[in-house]
C-alpha cells in the first residue's frame, strides 16, 4: 500500500512504500534467534525474574557476551520476547547483517523495546525514500543506532531540510553516511548560531555548501570556540571567500585536529628545518598540509629531499605537493623526471614542481610524449617496471 508522509516540511514530501506487515516477516536472523518458541529460559524464573531473562534474550537472539549483555540489561528491560522479535526482524528486512543488528543492539539496547511498526519503520523508509542504499542505511545504522531514539518529525525530517537548503540532495546523503551525528544535535545551540554568523561575515553560499558537506563537524562545535578559531583564522591571512578558509577552520577547530597541526608543525620544523614563516606560509596556500599524518609527511619529504635533491626550503613555497600520492603522482613523474636529467634532456636544476603540478594530460606531453622517441622505455619507467638506474 502506497502512503504519503506529510510532515509539514517545505522539502520533503515523500511518498513511501509501506511493506511492514511484509518485512516483518523477513530476515537473515536464525528461526531460533527470533522465534519465541525456541527461547530456552529457565520456567521457574520467566516471570520472577525479568532482568535474567532479559540478559538470555539478548545473549540467545542478538548474540551478546555474556558480559555485554548483563551491561545492556542494566539500560532495557524486556518483557516478553515478542516486541524484541519484531524489532530484530525488521532490522533484519532492511539489510542489517546479524553482526550488524549485534552492534546496534550492544550501542543502543533500547531500540528492543521501540514500536517497530510506529516508531522504527517510519524512520527507515524516510531515511530509504531521501537517497540511502539499502547498503548505506545499514551501515549508517549500525554506525549511528541512537538516529532510531530521535523524532522523525521534530529532528530527523527538520535537519534533513537544514541540510538540504545548503546542499544538494546527493551531497545531503553523504553526509549521512559520514557525518550523521548532525542528525542527532540540537541546531538551535550550535549549528544555526555559527551559520548566521559564517554569512554574517561574508562566506559566499559556495564555501558555506562546502564547509557542510565535507566539515560538518565544525558546524556543531561550541559557538564561542568556532567564532574564536574563525578570527584566529582571518589573523592568518585567510580569505573568508576562498575554499582555503574552509580548509583552515578544520584544521584548526577541535582538540584532536589542533593536536595534529601542532605535532605537523614541530615535524616540519625540527626534521625539516622550516621556520614559523614557512609554516603558516605553507599552511596559507595549501592548508591541507598541516593535516596529514606525521608517516605521510616524512616519506614525501624524505623522497623530495633526500631522493631527488630538492632543498627542504623550496617546499613551503608548493606544499600541495605533500598532499598527493607518493606511490600514484610523485615517484612515477620524478622517476621519468630523473632519467631525462640523466640522458642530459632536461635542466638539471629545472624545479620538480613543474613535473608534479600539472594534470596528467599536461605531464605526458611534456614529458613522456616528447621525449620517447630518444628513451622508448619511458613508458615502463613511469609505470615502475623498470628501475632508474637500469635506463
Amino acid at each position: 500500500m502506497v502512503v504519503a508522509l506529510r510532515l509539514g516540511y517545505p522539502i520533503v514530501l515523500c511518498r513511501l512504500v509501506s511493506s511492514r506487515t511484509q518485512s516483518l516477516g523477513l530476515g537473515n536472523l536464525k528461526p531460533s534467534n527470533v522465534s519465541p518458541q525456541n527461547h530456552r529460559r529457565p520456567i521457574s524464573s520467566e516471570s520472577s525474574n525479568k532482568a535474567s531473562f532479559t540478559v538470555n534474550y539478548l545473549i540467545k537472539s542478538c548474540g551478546l557476551s555474556p558480559e555485554e549483555a548483563k551491561l545492556a540489561a542494566t539500560k532495557v528491560e524486556l518483557q516478553s520476547p515478542k516486541g524484541a522479535d519484531s524489532v530484530l526482524a525488521l532490522l533484519s528486512s532492511h539489510g542489517l547483517s546479524e553482526t550488524q543488528i549485534l552492534r546496534v543492539v550492544k550501542s543502543y539496547p533500547r531500540v528492543l523495546v521501540a514500536d517497530p511498526e510506529k516508531t522504527l519503520a517510519p524512520k527507515i523508509e524516510f531515511f530509504s525514500s531521501v537517497g540511502l542504499s539499502r547498503v548505506d542505511l545499514a551501515r549508517v545504522l549500525t554506525f549511528n543506532p541512537q538516529l532510531l531514539s530521535r523524532s522523525l518529525e521534530n529532528q530527523i525530517v527538520p535537519s534533513y531540510n537544514l541540510l538540504r537548503s545548503l546542499i544538494s540532495e546527493e551531497n545531503v546523503v553523504a553526509v549521512l553516511k559520514r557525518r550523521s551525528w548532525l542528525f542527532l544535535e540540537n541546531h538551535s545551540r550550535n549549528v544555526m548560531p555559527n551559520i548566521e554568523l559564517l554569512r554574517e561575515l561574508g562566506m559566499p553560499r559556495a564555501c558555506m555548501s562546502l564547509l557542510v558537506a565535507h566539515d560538518t563537524q565544525v558546524l556543531m562545535h561550541n559557538h564561542e570556540d568556532l567564532a574564536q578559531v574563525i578570527d584566529e583564522v582571518r589573523d592568518m591571512g585567510f580569505d573568508l571567500k576562498k575554499s582555503t578558509f574552509v580548509v583552515a577552520l578544520r584544521a584548526l577547530c577541535g582538540k584532536s585536529y589542533r593536536a595534529i597541526w601542532n605535532r605537523n608543525r614541530e615535524i616540519y620544523k625540527k626534521c625539516w628545518g622550516w621556520s614559523d614563516d614557512d609554516v603558516l606560509s605553507a599552511f596559507r596556500k595549501s592548508p591541507q598540509c598541516m593535516i596529514l599524518s606525521e608517516k605521510k609527511i616524512m616519506e614525501t619529504m624524505d623522497f623530495l629531499v633526500n631522493k631527488m635533491g630538492w632543498p627542504a626550503a623550496m617546499i613551503p613555497t608548493f606544499p600541495i605537493i605533500l598532499c598527493f600520492s607518493l606511490e600514484n603522482r610523485i615517484i612515477p613523474r620524478c622517476s621519468v623526471v630523473k632519467v631525462l636529467m640523466k640522458k642530459g634532456l632536461v635542466d638539471e636544476n629545472m624545479s620538480l614542481a613543474y613535473a608534479v603540478l600539472p594534470a596528467e594530460k599536461q605531464f605526458l606531453e611534456r614529458f613522456m610524449i616528447r621525449y620517447l622517441s630518444q628513451v622508448p622505455n619511458l613508458i615502463s619507467v613511469y609505470e615502475g617496471e623498470l628501475e632508474v638506474q637500469d635506463v
